[in-house]
């Protein structure tokens, strides 16, 4: 699809977005609350058949961020979807484990390293940290940094 056909498709999940940002013609950013991410994940992934590239996360100001990038290669679009974790004493978000299984072990070091917890993930045990690492601390966490 080509990109006029491709913004026309993701308008069909707008009513699961708080917002839209465009930061270059093919690079596009879907905010969403954190219960929204699976159901965004998968129109992309399942319904525009979008290629699932990688997830990060970011302690940002007021919560935790986890961006999951998709690209449509046939149009060299970038979509992320930036999904709100609010909660910073017990971050949760949605695996996309099930719909995707290449997200496992990202999922597991986002977990890892800022200690959110994938809701329905089928393995989420230590991937990068050491196993003497003390348990609740994540090193990528803006108070461990300081």
């Amino acid at each position: 699809m080509n990109q006029e056909e491709l913004d026309n498709r993701l308008e069909e999940v707008t009513g699961r977005l708080i917002g839209v940002e465009r930061t270059q013609e093919n690079r596009v950013y879907l905010l969403c609350e954190s219960e929204d991410v699976y159901d965004v994940c998968r129109f992309l992934f399942s319904e525009l058949k979008l290629r699932f590239v990688i997830a990060t996360g970011v302690d940002a100001e007021h919560c935790f961020e986890v961006l999951h990038h998709f690209t449509d290669d046939e149009c060299g679009c970038m979509v992320t979807v930036k999904a709100f974790v609010r909660d910073r004493e017990n971050p949760e978000l949605d695996s996309i484990t099930p719909l995707i299984p290449g997200a496992e072990w990202i999922e597991r070091e986002i977990h890892d390293i800022l200690g959110i917890a994938f809701t329905h993930h089928p393995n989420l045990q230590r991937l990068i940290l050491d196993d003497d690492w003390p348990e609740g601390v994540y090193p990528l966490r803006k108070e461990v940094q300081r």
